[in-house]
């Protein structure tokens, strides 16, 4: 666990049965452990067709031409179209029913997946897996925005969100070991991975009904004073909360109307292209390495592990520093390096593969920095729900354009894919600093008329941070 003192000045008085580390401590035991293994199995689900296609998918369901890629595509549909109401049914059904039913949900598709017999099955099983996933990632970035300071939200970001290299790694790891049973039951490996990963999730969203966290005015693990506390102390950084407040559709014009919002989600979808190129398409580029498909598995999991590692340390300097913009930046800088590798050399297997870390690693880091440095400038759950399930929607459309972008017929050279990965970061390059400049701008101006704003209670409250006393993180 990460936890970490609390210490500020305007922060309450702790309950005197605890410490303010101790239930910090707590707060993370009970929610981070949960939010990962939700999310580690969303993505599991959600990219092992990637590992699925190396043991014979195509092959069997007779796929030609870009019918894989159209597969890839279908499932970003529903996950783009359905993001914001989604975070609107969780605020009203609350975190613990309503994810864990998506999370039997999308189990349940995936162990179907492994049953079709043809394309049509096919993209109809994607086409579910992406509406059942299409609250996870929102819905649990909004859930742990909500329960930490600022100062304290980076590392917890990274990793929930390190989560995905965690499961491409444990995927590769778990698809060499499934491949194995090929001929089983005289099914090839690719339906077990499927049949098997699907099985694991339905069993954990059982447990995950029993034990999920809700959001603090509903975490009856707390008690009252705990509760009390733990409110008080994140007004105090962030404003209140809006927590009884309905979500309307003139909040979501609202949030929509605010051109801060637009460069958020153009700094994520711009950095989905990449990630999602990578995490469907490293196998298939490993293989034109003239790997083994159980080598290509086994040499995947690497560059999973050292993407997890980077990005925690650079949650923990961001957090330590309370910035976020320069590690965005550097992040986008790595993995343009190793897209530049890629694109230019292609006659040294080492060289390639090491270019694949480069990649991968700053992905990974800049990617959750992102999402927390955008969600946590959003204050109050009628703004937030409705600005990280914006970004994450818009930002998945990204995911679109990746299924395309590495097509069979580009192989081994992958050129196309290469430079469309570059373009789209330089796009990100380009909306992180306009984000910046925005921000930069913003606090100026608060600066300049604060003294001549008085805001009610109420005021705070509906304003969330379009309040004049509120300043935004750089």
């Amino acid at each position: 666990m990460v936890a970490m003192e609390l210490q500020d000045s305007l922060s309450p008085t702790c309950p005197p049965t605890t410490t303010p580390r101790r239930l910090l401590l707590r707060i993370d035991s009970r929610i981070l452990p949960l939010v990962c293994a939700l999310y580690l199995l969303a993505f599991l689900d959600r990219v092992n067709i990637a590992n699925a296609r190396a043991f014979g998918l195509e092959s069997e369901l007779h796929l030609s031409g870009i019918q894989f890629n159209t597969a890839l595509t279908i499932f970003f549909i529903p996950y783009v179209l359905f993001e914001i109401p989604s975070n609107i049914l969780l605020k009203r059904a609350g975190p613990r029913v309503y994810l864990s039913a998506c999370c039997f949900g999308f189990g349940l598709v995936t162990t179907l997946q492994g049953f079709v017999s043809g394309y049509g099955g096919l993209l109809a099983a994607r086409f579910f897996l992406g509406l059942f996933e299409c609250g996870m990632v929102p819905g649990c970035f909004y859930l742990i925005g909500m329960w930490y300071r600022r100062e304290e939200a980076q590392k917890r970001f990274s990793l929930f969100f390190a989560s995905t290299a965690l499961a491409g790694a444990f995927g590769g790891l778990l698809a060499s070991a499934i491949g194995k049973m090929e001929g089983i039951r005289r099914y090839l490996g690719w339906r077990w991975i499927f049949i098997l990963e699907g099985l694991l999730t339905c069993v954990v969203a059982g447990g995950l009904l029993l034990v999920f966290p809700d959001f603090v005015e509903g975490a009856k693990w707390l008690t009252p004073e705990e509760r009390t506390y733990i409110q008080a102390r994140l007004a105090a950084d962030q404003g209140p909360s809006a927590a009884s407040r309905k979500i309307t559709f003139a909040d979501v014009k609202k949030v929509m109307s605010d051109f801060k919002v637009w460069f958020g989600g153009l700094i994520y979808f711009a950095l989905v292209v990449p990630a999602y190129g990578y995490a469907f398409f490293s196998p298939t580029i490993l293989l034109t390495y003239r790997y083994s498909p159980i080598e290509t598995q086994l040499r995947s999991v690497p560059p999973y592990a050292t993407a997890f590692g980077l990005s925690m340390l650079v949650a923990i300097a961001s957090d330590h520093i309370r910035h976020r913009f320069t590690f965005v930046v550097t992040g986008m800088f790595i993995s343009l390096t190793g897209l530049a590798v890629l694109l230019n050399i292609h006659n040294a297997v080492d060289t390639q593969y090491g270019a694949l870390f480069l990649v991968a690693g700053g992905l990974y880091a800049a990617m959750p920095v992102a999402v927390c440095w955008f969600n946590m400038n959003l204050l109050g759950h009628h703004r937030r729900s409705i600005g990280i399930a914006w970004q994450i929607g818009f930002g998945n459309i990204g995911g679109i354009i990746s299924t395309y972008s590495f097509l069979r017929d580009d192989a081994p050279l992958f050129r196309k894919g290469y430079i469309i990965c570059i373009s789209f970061l330089c796009l990100g390059l380009a909306s992180a600093g306009a984000y910046a400049a925005a921000l930069v701008w913003e606090n100026r101006k608060r600066d300049k008329t604060a003294v001549a704003v008085v805001v009610s209670e109420k005021e705070k409250e509906e304003m969330g941070d379009l309040n004049p006393e509120f300043r935004y993180m750089l």
